[in-house]
């Protein structure tokens, strides 16, 4: 269910890119871990932001990578 939230939220979030849109989502026995591309710092920390909404601090891994080739 955490999963489906988070990604609900993060899909709805127009201010972020396709690749936001599919960064992956791994939720675990509450913990939650992101990963994929996406195109800025901001991107990566409101991705982020969503996670921890529903996984509350400390529970989100943040792998996701900044490519940094936004056009």
């Amino acid at each position: 269910d955490m999963m489906k939230n988070i990604r609900r939220d993060v899909v709805g979030d127009k201010s972020l890119s396709t690749y936001g849109h599919n960064v992956k989502i791994i939720a675990s026995h509450g913990k939650v871990t992101l990963k994929g591309p996406v195109h800025s710092e901001d991107e990566k920390r409101a991705i982020e932001e969503h996670a921890r909404k529903y996984a509350g601090d400390g529970n989100v891994d943040n792998q996701i990578t900044v490519k940094g080739d936004q056009q």
